[in-house]
C-alpha cells in the first residue's frame, strides 16, 4: 500500500495513526536513516526473525491506534534469546488486543544519546518543525526548538544553537560528535514531507539515536493524519501603495463631527486641526449648523470639494449606509474609529463583514473598524483621539491596541524618538498588520518598524512579510496576550510540547524580528535603530564615570552575551597619559570622575577607534548639568552670599559641554561607523531618550539605565547576526 492511500485510509477510518513500519516507511523515502526491521504475525514468526536479526533485539507491537507504547508496556528492548523473545511477543498480544496489527523485530541499537525530531500543522503557520532532547523525558524537559517549514541550514543551525542541552551535540564522553549534515538532512525532509503532504498532521521520531560514530537512526516513528487545512486566511491583500495614500489625505471629512467636549467627533476634529494639518476640513452632522466657527454639512453630499478621507465617528449600525454616499462622492479612503463591530460577538461580526463586502465592491478601503486614529508628522497630520504630536522620524508605528497606541506615541514625543507614521490598526477589517509590513516595505521614509500586536490574520503571509522587510530595515515587535496560549492536545511528542507562544516566537526568530518583551524595549530598541549604526559584533568597550556602575554593566554585558576585551597595550598607554596614575587601567575604563571636558572627548574617540571593540557604552559623561544645578542650589542655600556668578558659569559650561560632547558623538559614529550607547548620570523633565543635531541621521542616544543601553545593544546585535546569516 502507498503512503497516499494509507493516510487516506486513515483519515476515512479514523484511525489515530500509520502504523510504524508505515510510517518508516514514508520517512525512508525521503532518505531520513531508519532501523531496519520486519514485521512478524505472531510469536513464532516473531522468534524467527529475531534468530535472524541476531540479538539482542527489540520487539515492539504495532497497530494504527497503539500510540505511546512505552507507556502501555509494547516495548520491550535487549532481548538477548529465543526465549525472552517469545515471552514478549505473548505479553504484546495479550496486552494489546484487538488493536494489534503485528510484531516489530529491531536489532537493539545501542547510545548514549537520544534526541526528538518531528513535524506539526500550526493553523496559523502551517508546518512547523521541531528538534530537541528526545527519549522518555522529552515532554518533561521541553529542551526542544521550532521553525517554519521549509526550512534552510541556516534555520537549523540557529535551532540547534537554542538546545539548553547543545552539548550533547557535540563531542560527548568518547563519542563523537552528531553528524552535522546528516542531521540538518533530516530537518529539512521533515519539513518537506510537511509542505508535499498536506494530509499529515503530525510526526514524531523519538527517539532519533546518536551512535557512538555520531551517526544518527530513527529507531521510533509516529505519523497522525489530519483533514488537509488551509492555513487562516480571513483577509484579502491591499496594495502597498494604498497604505501610503491613507496617511497623506489632502482632504478630510468628519463624518459624526460634534461639538461636545469628549466624544470622538470632536476630539479628532479638535486634534487634527489643533495638530498643524493645513488640508481642507469639512464637518458632517445631519444637525447642520456651526462647529469651532466651521460649517456643518448635513451630509457627505453636501461638501461641495473633494475628500480623501472620511473619518467615521457615527454609530456601527449606521456605517453601511455611508458607502453609497462615499461611493458617489469617489471617496476611497475611510478611517473607521466606531466600535461595536466584530469585536463585540457573532452579530458585530457579521455586520463587519457586511460592510467589508460592500465598501470592497465599492473600491472603498477602511482603516478599522474600532480604532483610535493616525498620524503621519510629516505633513503635521494628527488625526488620532489623543493630543500627542511627536516628531517626524523614520519609525513607523501600528498598534492593535488604542492605549497602548496613546502610550508609546507619548512616550515617542516626550523622548524624541522621530515616528514616520502611525496607525491604531483597531480590528482590522481590511488592512492588517501584513498589509502595514508590505506597505513600510516600499516606504523610502520608513527605517525601523515597531509593532504592538495580539494576533495576526495570516500567519503565513505575517511571516514572509516580515522576512522580506527584515532584510531592508528592523522589525520591533511586542506580542500581547501570550501567557494565556495553552498547548496543543496532540498524540505526539511534537505537537504536545508546541505552543501558540513557542511557535510565534520561531517565526520571529526565523524572520529576523527584533521580539522584546516589555513596552519600554519596545521603544528603546526603536530610538536605537533610528539613532545609531548597527554593530558589526559584539565586543563592547565601556567607559564610566565610576568603577562601581562599570562593573555592574560589565556584569550585564556576560548575561546578554555581549564580550568585554581586555584593553591592548596601546590604548593603556594613551590613557595614562591623561588620566590619574589610580584609573582603572582595564574595560570597564573608569575615567574616575574627572572634570576636565577633553578626557571624555579623548577617551571615546581612542575607544571606538579600536578594532577590538564594537560599540562604546559610555556611562554618566550626559546629566553632569543636573548633578552641578542641584549643587549650585545647595550652595545658595547654605551661603547667601557666596558670588551668584560662578555659579551660573559653572552650569552654562556643562549646558555647553553637553551640547558639544552630543555633536563629537555623531560625528565619531560617521568616523568609525559604530554605535555609542550613552547612561545619563541624572535625568530630569527635559532629558530625552534621542538627541537630534540638525537633520543628521546619526543622533545621541541616552538611556535612564545601563540595563537599557546593555540590551538595545544586544537586540542590535541579534539583529545584525540575521542580516549576516
Amino acid at each position: 500500500m502507498d503512503i497516499k492511500t494509507a493516510l487516506s485510509q486513515g483519515l476515512n477510518s479514523r484511525q489515530k495513526a500509520l502504523t510504524e513500519f508505515q510510517a518508516k516507511q514514508l520517512l525512508r523515502q525521503y532518505a531520513i536513516p531508519v532501523v531496519s526491521e520486519a514485521v512478524a504475525a505472531d510469536a513464532d514468526e516473531a522468534v524467527r526473525l529475531a534468530d535472524e536479526t541476531g540479538y539482542p533485539v527489540v520487539l515492539k507491537g504495532m497497530g494504527a491506534n497503539l500510540l505511546h507504547k512505552t507507556e502501555r508496556g509494547l516495548v520491550h528492548l535487549n532481548l538477548a534469546d529465543n526465549e525472552r523473545v517469545r515471552r514478549a511477543a505473548e505479553h504484546v498480544v495479550a496486552t494489546a488486543g484487538p488493536d494489534l496489527e503485528g510484531l516489530l523485530i529491531q536489532p537493539q541499537l545501542e547510545s548514549r544519546r537520544e534526541f526528538v525530531a518531528g513535524l506539526f500543522r500550526d493553523p496559523q503557520f502551517g508546518p512547523v518543525v521541531m528538534f530537541g532532547i528526545g527519549g522518555i523525558l522529552t515532554e518533561a524537559l521541553s529542551d526542544v526548538s521550532f521553525r517554519l517549514a521549509p526550512v534552510t541550514r541556516a534555520d537549523i543551525r540557529d535551532m540547534l544553537a537554542e538546545i539548553k542541552a547543545g552539548a550533547l551535540l557535540g563531542n560527548f564522553r568518547g563519542d563523537a560528535a552528531v553528524r552535522a549534515g546528516q542531521l540538518e538532512e533530516i530537518l529539512i525532509a521533515l519539513g518537506q514531507l510537511g509542505l508535499d503532504f498536506p494530509e499529515i498532521a503530525e510526526i514524531d521520531i523519538n527517539p532519533l539515536l546518536a551512535a557512538r560514530d555520531g551517526s544518527l537512526t530513527a529507531v521510533d516513528a509516529l505519523i497522525v493524519p489530519g483533514q488537509p487545512q488551509a492555513v487562516s486566511q480571513e483577509t484579502l491583500a491591499v496594495d502597498p501603495g494604498a497604505i501610503g495614500s491613507l496617511f497623506y489625505p489632502k482632504s478630510i471629512a468628519f463624518v459624526g463631527a460634534s461639538g461636545q467636549l469628549g466624544k470622538w467627533g470632536h476630539m479628532l476634529m479638535s486634534n487634527t486641526i489643533s495638530g498643524g494639518y493645513d488640508g481642507d476640513i469639512y464637518l458632517v452632522n445631519p444637525k447642520g449648523g456651526t462647529i469651532a466657527g466651521r460649517p456643518v454639512y448635513s451630509s457627505i453630499d453636501a461638501i461641495p470639494g473633494p475628500v480623501d478621507l472620511a473619518v467615521v465617528t457615527i454609530p456601527a449600525a449606521l456605517v453601511p449606509g455611508l458607502i453609497p454616499q462615499m461611493a458617489a462622492k469617489q471617496i476611497k479612503n475611510m478611517l473607521l474609529i466606531t466600535s461595536g463591530f466584530g469585536e463585540t460577538g457573532p452579530k458585530g461580526k457579521q455586520l463587519e463583514k457586511d460592510l467589508v463586502q460592500a465598501a470592497r465592491k465599492a473600491g472603498i478601503l477602511i482603516l478599522g473598524p474600532n480604532t483610535m486614529g493616525i498620524c503621519n508628522p510629516h505633513n503635521q497630520l494628527y488625526c488620532t483621539g489623543s493630543p500627542v504630536h511627536p516628531l517626524a522620524g523614520s519609525t513607523a508605528m501600528v498598534a492593535q491596541s488604542g492605549n497602548m497606541g496613546t502610550q508609546l506615541l507619548a512616550f515617542a514625543e516626550a523622548q524624541g524618538i522621530g515616528i514616520r507614521a502611525f496607525s491604531g490598526s483597531g480590528n482590522e477589517a481590511m488592512i492588517t498588520i501584513e498589509d502595514y509590513m508590505e506597505g513600510f516595505e516600499i516606504d523610502d521614509l520608513t527605517r525601523t518598524v515597531m509593532l504592538y500586536i495580539e494576533s495576526v490574520k495570516d500567519g503565513r503571509r505575517f511571516y514572509e512579510s516580515a522576512c522580506r522587510v527584515g532584510r531592508k530595515k528592523p522589525i520591533v515587535l511586542l506580542k500581547g496576550g501570550q501567557t494565556g496560549a495553552g498547548n496543543r492536545a496532540a498524540a505526539s511528542h511534537t505537537g504536545a510540547m508546541s505552543s501558540d507562544t513557542r511557535v510565534f516566537n520561531a517565526v520571529c526568530r526565523q524572520a529576523g524580528i527584533v521580539k522584546v518583551d516589555r513596552s519600554m524595549d519596545l521603544l528603546d530598541l526603536s530610538a536605537a535603530f533610528a539613532s545609531v549604526p548597527l554593530p558589526r559584533g559584539n565586543r563592547a568597550a565601556i567607559m564610566t564615570l565610576g568603577g562601581g556602575w562599570g562593573v555592574i554593566t560589565a556584569d550585564l554585558c556576560a548575561n546578554y552575551d555581549l564580550e568585554v576585551p581586555a584593553l591592548p597595550d596601546a590604548i593603556l598607554a594613551i590613557l595614562d597619559g591623561i588620566l590619574p596614575p589610580y584609573w582603572s587601567r582595564a574595560n570597564p575604563v573608569d575615567i574616575v570622575g574627572e572634570n576636565d571636558p577633553a578626557i571624555p572627548i579623548t577617551t571615546l574617540e581612542e575607544l571606538l577607534k579600536w578594532d577590538g571593540c564594537d560599540a562604546v557604552i559610555n556611562l554618566g559623561i550626559m546629566g553632569r548639568r543636573i548633578f552641578v544645578e542641584r549643587m549650585s542650589a545647595s550652595v545658595r542655600k547654605a551661603d547667601e552670599n557666596f558670588a551668584q556668578d560662578i555659579l551660573d558659569l559653572a552650569n552654562q559650561m556643562l549646558v555647553d559641554f553637553e551640547k558639544q560632547y552630543i555633536a563629537h558623538v555623531i560625528n565619531l559614529m560617521h568616523k568609525y561607523e559604530k554605535p555609542v550607547f550613552g547612561v545619563s548620570l541624572l535625568t530630569d523633565q527635559e532629558d530625552q531618550t534621542v538627541y537630534r543635531v540638525g537633520e543628521d541621521e546619526y543622533k545621541g542616544l541616552f538611556y535612564e539605565t545601563p540595563e537599557r543601553a546593555v540590551k538595545a545593544f544586544a537586540r542590535m546585535y541579534e539583529y545584525q547576526r540575521f542580516l549576516n546569516r
